[in-house]
This record gives C-alpha cells, sequence and structure tokens, in this order.
C-alpha cells in the first residue's frame, strides 16, 4: 500500500485547527454585555424603587435605589 502517509496530512490540518480554536479563546464572551434592555431588566426592585419614590421621595429611598443598580450591575450593566 502506497498511499499517501496520514501523519502528515493530520499534521498539516492541526495547525489551522490550533488557529481557529486560539481565536475563539480569544474573542471576548458575549455574556459581559447586557442580555436585557435596561429598561426591562430587575422589573421588582424597579417597582419597588419607583412606588417608594413616588410615596416618600427620593430622599427615603435610598436603599430601594442602591438596590436596583446592585441588580441591574448583577445584569450586567455598568450604572
Amino acid at each position: 500500500m502506497g498511499g499517501l502517509p496520514t501523519q502528515k496530512s493530520s499534521a498539516l490540518a492541526l495547525p489551522g485547527l490550533q488557529k481557529n480554536q486560539e481565536s475563539a479563546k480569544t474573542t471576548p464572551a458575549p455574556e459581559s454585555k447586557p442580555k436585557k434592555k435596561i429598561c426591562c431588566a430587575c422589573p421588582e426592585t424597579k417597582k419597588l424603587r419607583d412606588e417608594c419614590i413616588v410615596e416618600h421621595g427620593e430622599e427615603a429611598c435610598a436603599k430601594w435605589i442602591e438596590a436596583h443598580r446592585i441588580c441591574l450591575r448583577a445584569e450586567g450593566f455598568n450604572v
């Protein structure tokens, strides 16, 4: 059997494959970007924050405002 050596052909294919794998590793993960619009993220804390501000004023609702900011940050927003 005088066919082509299989090791050389697979060795030639590996460098190209390795380059594709390396570029996939260096590409930033899309998970770092928010998956939702900021207006649609954290509806629970947004509702509590908004109701508190309407009823008591912004100064009295610092804990709800901060809770909403923490939730937004957890969703990937930079606030």
